[in-house]
């Protein structure tokens, strides 16, 4: 089916970076009309897409998909990267839902601004056509950037897209993609950093603890998992202690008096202290002098902290313990 004689239509994962940028540019070069999506979760935000939208004028889709992407990170087909990075079954998961958009809002095609052989994992010609395979829309996925390199797609061989018009980049070098910005008049974009939390070490490592310790996790536990120091302290009790006044309104941000136990020192400069979905009873008491030892209290002095659950508020005394018993409750520093 040819569909020259009417306007095509392309819907395209954006991540905000060049290459992101780029792919939609190369397409909007031959007329093809596009639009972009892309997904947030705690793990990764859509903040550079939002940027590289405003200065495209490319319309941006943006959906939160943390329950359908929680259900795929506990159980990846190809497993993990380095860390808990799902890399390929993220992307096959992320050119599903955005088929789904295609079909749903009339799309003839996704495309993509990877490139391959730039990642050694998620990008090269094997993984690229997994994440095909994997998406549900084998065939329709163009790869502006790398086309010339890969086999035709159906928009291709339809004669929706001008394959003499896209490109055979290869590799992890960034000249050729600066060089088309600069014909392409673009002079501001972000630099090629990761931004996914899942490649950290620290994040990760609370994250699998926080797995393997609950059946169920919340959207604001995961972003929790951000920000603190965080200290299991048996099974079911783990706290989460503010490094600075920063932390400490992050920490708070997050706060549910339905649900948590909320510790502070009374009068002294200290820091927030939160046991998320409460915990052991028996665990207070060491919470209450974990936070004093992370306060300005004198040492080997015993002083009043608050104790808020969500039916009760009093006052324990407790005081500070020694930095190598706490440094044991770490979870990651």
């Amino acid at each position: 089916m040819n569909l020259n004689h009417q306007k095509i239509r392309a819907l395209g994962l954006c991540s905000g970076g060049l290459d992101s940028i780029l792919a939609a540019l190369v397409l909007q070069k031959q007329g093809i009309d596009v639009e972009w999506v892309s997904f947030e979760t705690p793990f990764f935000s859509a903040d550079k897409a939002r940027r590289a939208s405003r200065q495209t004028g490319i319309p941006l889709t943006v959906e939160n998909i943390t329950p359908i992407y929680l259900e795929m990170l506990k159980n990846p087909s190809c497993g993990y990267g380095q860390h808990l990075n799902p890399c390929m079954d993220c992307h096959a998961l992320m050119f599903k839902l955005s088929g789904e958009l295609m079909k749903a809002r009339g799309f003839h095609f996704l495309f993509s601004g990877e490139v391959a052989g730039q990642r050694p994992m998620s990008q090269t010609k094997p993984s690229l056509r997994y994440v095909e395979k994997h998406s549900g829309f084998a065939g329709y996925i163009v790869r502006p950037l790398s086309a010339l390199l890969l086999p035709p797609s159906i928009p291709e061989e339809n004669g929706w897209v001008n394959r003499s018009m896209l490109l055979g980049l290869n590799g992890r070098s960034r000249k050729p993609q600066m060089k088309l910005a600069e014909e392409f008049g673009i002079t501001e974009y972000p630099t090629p950093a990761g931004g996914c939390l899942l490649t950290e070490d620290v994040y990760s490592g609370r994250l699998r603890d926080l797995f393997e310790h609950q059946q169920i996790q919340s959207e604001r536990e995961l972003h929790l998992l951000k920000y603190g120091r965080h200290l299991r302290l048996d099974p079911q009790t783990k706290i989460i202690v503010g490094r600075h006044r920063q932390d400490n309104d992050h920490i708070m941000s997050y706060y549910d008096p339905q649900e948590d136990l909320n510790i502070h020192i009374k009068d002294i400069p200290g820091p927030a202290v939160l046991m998320p979905r409460g915990g052991s009873d028996e665990m207070v008491p060491l919470a209450a002098s974990i936070c004093v030892s992370y306060s300005k209290a004198p040492k080997d002095t015993s002083v009043e902290v608050q104790i808020t659950t969500p039916k009760t508020r009093g006052i324990i005394h407790a005081q500070a313990i020694e930095q190598d018993r706490i440094m044991a409750f770490l979870i990651s520093i």
